[in-house]
């Protein structure tokens, strides 16, 4: 893997960011992102053949991770956001300084902005994210006493990306998902998955009204206008612009996104077997044979 020293390249300030997740849950950090940031222009890509992320091993992620990330350096990006809590789990820590732009994910600002909202702590994730322990790690680091639940929601990002999100079975699925965190009584939820904001009308039905609902969305956000501004790559004229792309097909990803975004967006579609050229999986070689060697007495 290239490995390029940041401060050696000047990245263009007038370069798109780059925000990428398994599907159409990145949206709500794209918004939250224009919603801070209207000037910039924004290349999202939604690897739909692929997902969802949250049931795959950490190597598969990884592989994708790095794909997405050689891919979005060759359209000239000056930063990459992971609209994904499962790729910020298993792989931001291991490409973060394998490429020349900087790289956000969103499990760091979530806790931090968690552990001032209460101490009971509870993240409701993909299996895994949950898994990977990353939010536990993040929440403990910042606050030693604070108390975590997890839950794995396997079933929520499929019924997102069929747009189901309402009706007896929706009710049925969240109900009995989010029934170990009643006992736990949490002062705040994080949404650990870029999905789940879109059923908050849903859950908020099963929590106490007390709840903080955290999503990491916004938390991000703030982060990457930080990160712009102290390297000096805030973009100084309006251009607002955003690109979509995604791996399966984009008349599906289109279709289900303008009901987030008010509008219906072009979306042009990039071929995994596209992708897999700008990082090829690294081929294993098989171990040479033993070789039984015969002593003649």
């Amino acid at each position: 893997m290239n490995n390029w020293h940041k401060t050696s390249l000047g990245l263009n300030p007038l370069g798109a960011i780059g925000v990428f997740d398994s599907g159409v849950g990145g949206l709500t950090v794209l918004k939250a992102l224009q919603s801070l940031l209207p000037q910039e222009t924004f290349l999202y890509f939604g690897d739909t053949a692929r997902l969802p992320y949250g049931t795959r091993r950490r190597s598969e992620i990884l592989q994708y991770v790095r794909e997405i990330l050689m891919w979005m350096h060759s359209q000239g990006i000056k930063m990459a956001v992971m609209a994904c809590n499962t790729s910020s789990a298993l792989a931001l820590a291991q490409v973060r300084n394998e490429f020349p732009f900087p790289i956000l994910g969103l499990i760091v600002p979530a806790a931090k902005m968690a552990v001032t909202l209460g101490k009971r702590i509870a993240v409701i994730a993909t299996p895994a994210t949950v898994k990977s322990g990353a939010y536990a790690r993040a929440l403990q680091e910042l606050s030693p006493t604070v108390a975590i639940a997890q839950v794995a929601c396997p079933e929520f990002v499929p019924l997102v990306e069929s747009n189901c999100l309402e009706g007896d079975r929706v009710h049925r699925i969240v109900r009995r998902t989010l029934t170990p965190l009643v006992e736990f009584e949490p002062e705040v939820l994080i949404y650990g998955c870029t999905h789940y904001p879109h059923l908050r009308h849903v859950i908020e039905q099963y929590l106490p009204a007390t709840v903080h609902h955290l999503d990491p969305a916004h938390a991000v956000a703030r982060a990457a206008v930080r990160k712009l501004e102290a390297m000096n790559l805030v973009t100084p004229c309006p251009q607002g612009q955003v690109q979509f792309y995604v791996s399966g097909i984009p008349e599906q990803f289109a279709q289900l996104a303008s009901q987030w975004l008010g509008y219906y967006p072009t979306v042009e579609h990039l071929s995994l077997s596209v992708l897999a050229q700008f990082y090829p999986p690294l081929e294993i070689t098989a171990p040479p044979p033993e070789i039984s060697v015969v002593v003649a007495s």
